[in-house]
């Protein structure tokens, strides 16, 4: 800990786990190509569109016979249109360990009401027992990383690779960051605002072929509103996955995606974006190690996020003080960073623990990273030492 104010700031403060910080070197005017005031569905609108899908598969690596679609509100959009469209024909296992998690658990149990839905949970900072989950014969619904909790599944090998139910996965904060395994995985979602820090509005929603067999056979119990209907007449909307949206999206957002998968390009890929990711984490992890105030949400390490990096205060005389007193230096010490403009948006989730939340994704840099950590243990001092004072 120190009470002297480092010199060196960081030349970036955006550290929000969402909307992310923008590629480094961003501005305006790389989105001097956007197709503004023309229509989505017009020639260049429907190429911009299809060009974003392109991208998308090439980096990810998605598998030809997967279709890639843009769809509305964002990854919450994209979930919910797989929920309400793929669930109720056979028993589902919902997984969850964060908040995200947790708000599929209340849409599938208290909204689709399905009557064979089982609940595995963990706490923040754990992992369900995946051993419990029956990939075999049942769907599954899951996060691959808990953005609000900095804990994410270590690979995919416990789901079944000769399953009959599908995996349905919101990999929001995972995808650009951590290797997806798409043979196991028959749904994933996202969002342009995470890894790619993109901007709001706009989910993705990838189907395997087994996810359209589904699609296609089956017809739920339960109307569907427009924005969710990926069939007619029993088959697949082929136009959704080639650019022509369900309602009408941003162009301006559309090219910052684009913008932002092709400077992914530059920076070697999905290998060159996890190995940032990584790298970044393990700033704040080294820094977690050698600082006794903190230390990782996330209990195991194979489990640790490398991109939403979750804190717990846990320095002894403050704990002491009771749980108002460690709410009161978190949010302290978030307040003090925002207001001397080194670190943004900081804070816990607003249902997660107490504790500080960092965004280490490909757009944030590590240098940056490095000075914020001289300032957190800056703003620690500064809380403790009022609180000390307060007593």
């Amino acid at each position: 800990m120190t009470e002297t104010m480092p010199a060196a700031r960081p030349a970036r403060p955006y550290f929000s786990s969402g909307p992310c910080a923008k590629r480094p070197g961003w501005s305006l005017a790389a989105l001097d190509d956007a197709a503004l005031g023309r229509s989505h569905r017009a020639k260049i609108g429907k190429a911009k569109l299809k060009q974003a899908i392109d991208l998308t598969r090439e980096i990810l690596d998605v598998p030809a016979d997967y279709r890639i679609g843009i769809v509305p509100a964002s990854d919450t959009g994209a979930v919910e249109m797989a929920l309400w469209s793929l669930l109720g024909a056979r028993p589902v296992d919902l997984i969850a360990w964060e908040s995200f998690g947790e708000g599929w658990v209340t849409d599938v149990v208290k909204q689709l009401k399905l009557a064979d839905a089982r609940v595995i949970k963990a706490g923040y900072g754990e992992l369900p027992d995946l051993a419990q989950v029956d990939t075999k014969t049942r769907d599954v619904v899951f996060t691959w990383n808990g953005t609000t909790s900095g804990v994410r599944v270590a690979d995919a090998d416990w789901i079944a690779a000769d399953r009959e139910g599908l995996a349905i996965c919101d990999a929001t904060s995972a995808a650009f960051a951590q290797k997806l395994d798409w043979a196991k995985l028959d749904v994933v979602t996202f969002s342009w605002q995470k890894v790619l820090g993109g901007e709001a509005a706009h989910g993705m929603l990838i189907l395997s072929p087994r996810a359209v067999q589904r699609l296609e056979s089956y017809t739920p119990a339960w109307p569907l509103p427009k924005i969710f209907r990926m069939t007619k007449g029993g088959k697949i909307v082929e136009g959704i996955f080639q650019g022509e949206t369900i309602n009408t999206p941003s162009m301006l957002a559309v090219e910052d995606y684009i913008d932002a998968l092709l400077w992914a390009k530059q920076i070697g890929g999905l290998d060159g974006l996890v190995a940032k990711a990584d790298a970044n984490a393990q700033v704040i992890f080294d820094w977690v190690e050698k600082t006794p105030w903190v230390e990782n949400l996330a209990k195991v390490p194979a489990t640790r996020s490398n991109t939403s990096v979750c804190l717990s205060i846990v320095d002894a005389d403050i704990v002491a003080k009771g749980a108002e007193a460690v709410v009161a230096v978190a949010k302290g010490l978030a307040s003090a960073l925002d207001k001397e403009g080194v670190a943004f948006d900081i804070g816990a989730y607003r249902d997660a623990p107490p504790g500080l939340r960092i965004w280490c994704g490909a757009t944030v840099e590590a240098d940056d990273l490095k000075a914020l950590t001289a300032w957190l243990d800056w703003a620690f001092a500064q809380e403790k030492a009022k609180l000390a004072k307060a007593a």
